[in-house]
């Protein structure tokens, strides 16, 4: 069935059992590949059937949809042409895992973040309006992206403007771990109610068609309908904002959701629909395991477990050693934008449940939540992936910084991180958080100096950032950890020809390369940086002064990191005659690939390094 179905137009003449039949084929299919590439498992397992009646009953050659953060797109990507290229999902020159404008002419908006949806849609659906289109504009998201903030501010706008589109609230009751919050509690009571049926829009059309008295008829029905329905749906939070609402509906009812998407087609308000789907549907295991199998790397289909052993990382390093701090210090808090497991702080919530605050996909609540309890003498510790902490920056400059807040914002994630692409890599933080007055940021070369770093900001008094790599450390081993204090680097070989400026993972690939220029007769000294703000400019100004001959390197933006900052240093002490190479990421976005590959193409891996120094 699956290699009949190219495009959608193949779907559409399809009949409810052979697309059920398809559902199940695509499942297998995406499970394969999956269990090969890695990627998205549980989401896109969830929205299979969603997706074909979606493709069924809408056509998006004129229609236009947006999925919201973009992760559960395999099943769109494979019945818009696709099928064949998924084999090539999240590898270098391959499918992203996202969608993307460049890669499909279904593929309407590039999404990879939370609770996007549906401001994008709703700027659709304004311009669509404003040219006099006659086009369908639809959002999915999730019940987790619904919790962010963007995500309310534009159901509020959509209900109030009563612009004509269509919500799919894909609700699954998970966002990565379980969902959280007051909303989740309202839908959890939508959740065990009736269906608001097919056959209310269909009364409603007769009725309105009998003459003189129909529509009056309507409104008096209506009235008190709604008077019921009050009483049955607690608040009826999404009309009351100016929706109409339907649902909930089986999400894995092919028939039941092509019946009322139709119908939604037929109302000229917004409409808001509550598909109930299960993450991971089709996979006992991942069903049972849906947060383990949110994003998961290669597995074995059979047993679910991880082709590959997961070592120890940094996440699970700084959890640890976070579990440690708070049993000495009451004052010690953990806050999570819906990314416990992910972030390390799983033990946490066990061992500190009244100290650990999970508040949804809201990264500027998190961190203005931080900056109140550190007004008041707490200490919160909030760790976010770098290209999430995007979304709070205005908070780490108004709600902490300004107020010279004791903040310990952790930085998961930093630097290049692969498969996910241009939306979830972290190049950008220290380059828009070195602007950023009163701030400390730290970089730890390794899990011990993590550690330490870590102990250092928990009793620092000021906000302070510490920024640390996916994955586990370097094979590189470090004989010296000196004791971490303010704005002071770390000497770790002395050299009289060459001074490698690196901070954080780069510091590994620093002392490699120092070795091998010593096989051909260059002494290099390498400074671990550890601080880019404040810069330990007397220790380095010595060693540019000696040797001449700086090379910086950094898992960062070329653009305000390291290399400018040590740039700005020459230039403001008149420093003359000195050369200096700055190896870093581009001023561009960096797409999909190993991080390994990434490295190479972009010449800041140890070989491409060495092979520009000419050695």
């Amino acid at each position: 069935m699956l290699e009949s179905i190219n495009y959608p137009d193949d779907l559409k003449k399809l009949n409810i059992l052979e697309k059920q039949k398809l559902a199940e084929e695509i499942r297998k299919y995406i499970l394969e590949i999956v269990s090969d590439n890695g990627g998205h498992l549980a989401s896109n397992l969830g929205v299979v059937e969603l997706t074909i009646a979606l493709h069924s009953v809408f056509n998006f050659k004129s229609d236009k949809i947006v999925w919201d953060v973009g992760h559960q797109t395999y099943v769109h990507k494979i019945l818009t042409g696709r099928r064949e290229q998924l084999k090539t999902l999240r590898k270098l020159n391959g499918l992203a895992g996202f969608p993307k404008t460049n890669e499909s002419e279904y593929d309407f908006f590039n999404t990879g973040h939370s609770s996007t949806s549906i401001s994008a849609g709703l700027g659709m659906a304004r311009a669509r309006d404003l040219k006099n289109g006659n086009y369908s504009v639809l959002a999915v998201i999730g019940d987790g992206a619904l919790t962010g903030g963007m995500a309310l501010e534009a159901l509020n706008d959509v209900g109030y403007s009563k612009t004509k589109m269509t919500i799919i609230l894909n609700d699954n009751e998970m966002s990565i771990s379980p969902n959280i919050g007051g909303l989740n509690m309202l839908l959890s009571r939508l959740r065990t109610k009736k269906l608001y049926t097919r056959s209310n829009i269909i009364m409603k059309n007769r009725i309105n068609k009998i003459p003189i008295v129909g529509r009056r008829t309507v409104k008096v029905v209506q009235a008190v309908k709604r008077s019921i329905k009050q009483l049955i749906i607690p608040k009826m939070f999404f009309e009351d904002i100016g929706f109409t609402y339907l649902g909930p509906v089986d999400g894995h009812n092919i028939e039941e959701l092509q019946s009322i998407l139709t119908v939604s087609k037929q109302i000229d308000n917004p409409v808001l629909i509550h598909v109930l789907t299960k993450k991971g549907k089709g996979y006992e295991i991942a069903e049972k395991n849906p947060d383990k199998f949110h994003a998961t790397g290669p597995f074995d289909l059979e047993t679910g477990k991880p082709k590959k052993e997961k070592g120890k990382d940094y996440s699970k390093v700084f959890g640890d050693k976070l579990v440690e701090l708070a049993k000495k210090n009451e004052k010690i808090v953990a806050i999570t934008a819906s990314m416990k497991d992910g972030t390390g702080l799983g033990r946490f919530s066990k061992e500190f449940p009244k100290r650990f605050f999970d508040i949804g996909i809201a990264e500027q609540h998190a961190l203005g939540l931080a900056g109140g309890m550190a007004i008041e003498g707490i200490i919160p510790v909030v760790p976010i992936y770098s290209s999430f902490y995007q979304r709070g920056y205005d908070q780490v400059i108004h709600d902490i910084a300004l107020q010279n807040l004791h903040v310990v914002m952790c930085v998961d994630r930093a630097g290049i991180v692969g498969a996910d692409g241009e939306t979830h890599q972290g190049t950008l933080d220290m380059a828009f958080f070195r602007l950023v007055p009163n701030l400390t940021i730290m970089a730890p070369k390794d899990f011990k100096e993590l550690e330490d770093m870590l102990e250092f900001a928990v009793n620092f008094k000021k906000p302070i950032i510490i920024r640390y790599p996916r994955g586990g450390e370097d094979k590189e081993k470090f004989e010296k950890h000196e004791k971490i204090e303010e704005g002071k680097s770390e000497l770790l070989k002395k050299g009289k020809n060459l001074t490698i400026l690196t901070i954080g993972k780069t510091v590994a690939r620093g002392m490699k390369i120092a070795k091998k220029l010593q096989e051909n007769n260059i002494d290099a000294e390498v400074i671990n940086v550890r601080f880019l703000k404040p810069l330990d400019e007397e220790n380095i100004k010595k060693s540019i002064e000696k040797t001449k001959n700086v090379i910086t390197i950094e898992d960062g933006t070329i653009i305000n990191g390291l290399g400018t900052t040590i740039k700005e240093l020459i230039i403001d002490n008149n420093m003359e005659d000195i050369k200096i190479k700055s190896y870093a990421y581009p001023d561009e976005f960096i797409p999909h690939g190993s991080v390994e590959e990434l490295e190479k193409i972009y010449h800041v891996d140890e070989e491409s390094i060495l092979k520009d120094l000419n050695v």
